[in-house]
């Protein structure tokens, strides 16, 4: 089982407010020789703190090659994990312990194992959105960036489970022509966006192109023009021609594109209900005054069982070593 422990913010000064709060992070991060790694996903101010802004693999390469002593991540627990299991010897730190993913919690390691075991003899390829612990049960790790690549790396005899979400592997299945068992899971963010409401956006800006993660709805992902990872729709948007684009992923990312093309207009994907259902509840529990907090007393800490992690690396390792 993996842990996190929890050492807790010891008592001290008030936390500074505006202004000052921005310069006492960066004061502490020289202090510490800390960097923080924050997700697209997180919420503007954090993204303009940040050493490295990126996707999960992104961050886990940017992980991989630290030089820091501390590495705060502002996103979910998977991925503060994920810098833990290749970066023992520094600390790891996150904002708020309750940053999970409901991709992760749908995928409870005693399950996962339960499922593996009806399929004896199959490769295990687990979207880095999962525990430690399941990570540990499984042969290959994958990003969305690089999920095809990862898919396409299997031979071709091999029989194929993919978890935990089942958009993305469905999405796969499509691209590769590889069938696949895949673990019934799905984002809460992206599950969330409503295909009637989508049409009557199109409607109202006939300019705009549809882009999508492919951890939407497939019935989502159908009227999209362009399906791809967070940093690839980032990147989609600053090059492609279209003035206007509809988002289909968490809303944090309009922050760097509105940064990248200025003068496009971007309009984020209509969640079913009347809400911000569209902005993950999990990474908007960061906040700049928890950033500080984790800098000031490094503290919560992300810690591992020795064995798991080293059991956890190795389809990371495998992951990271595609070209």
């Amino acid at each position: 089982m993996t842990s996190l422990e929890v050492l807790g913010n010891s008592l001290g000064a008030p936390v500074p407010l505006g202004p000052e709060l921005d310069d006492a992070i960066r004061t502490l991060k020289r202090e510490k020789n800390a960097v923080l790694l924050a997700h697209y996903y997180q919420e503007s101010e954090i993204q303009e703190l940040a050493d490295v802004i990126g996707d999960s693999l992104e961050l886990s390469r940017a992980a991989a090659r630290t030089n820091a002593d501390v590495i705060l991540f502002a996103g979910v627990e998977f991925m503060a994990e994920t810098a833990k299991i290749l970066n023992p010897e520094r600390i790891v730190l996150v904002p708020d312990t309750k940053a999970g993913c409901s991709l992760a919690d749908g995928c409870p390691v005693d399950r996962f194992t339960a499922w593996k075991a009806q399929h004896p003899g199959s490769v295990v390829v687990s979207y880095i959105n999962c525990s430690a612990a399941v990570k540990a049960e499984s042969d290959w790790i994958c990003t969305s960036s690089n999920a095809e690549k990862v898919i396409r790396a299997i031979p071709e005899d091999k029989k194929i489970l993919f978890a935990p979400d089942k958009n993305l592997g469905r999405y796969l299945i499509k691209k590769t022509g590889r069938p696949m068992e895949l673990w019934p899971g799905s984002c809460i963010v992206h599950e969330t966006f409503s295909a009637k409401k989508l049409e009557v956006l199109r409607h109202a800006h006939p300019e705009a192109e549809i882009i999508a993660h492919p951890e939407c709805e497939e019935d989502l992902l159908e009227l999209a023009t362009f399906i791809g990872s967070t940093s690839a729709l980032l990147r989609y948007v600053e090059t492609a021609a279209a003035p206007a684009f509809i988002v289909l992923t968490e809303s944090g990312i309009l922050h760097q594109m509105q940064k990248r093309a200025p003068h496009k207009l971007l309009i984020p994907g209509p969640p079913v209900a009347s809400c911000a259902c569209n902005e993950c509840p999990f990474m908007r529990l960061n906040t700049p005054e928890k950033v500080y907090l984790a800098l000031r007393d490094l503290a919560p800490r992300v810690e591992l069982d020795e064995a798991l992690r080293l059991r956890a690396k190795a389809p990371i390792d495998r992951m990271l070593s595609l070209p």
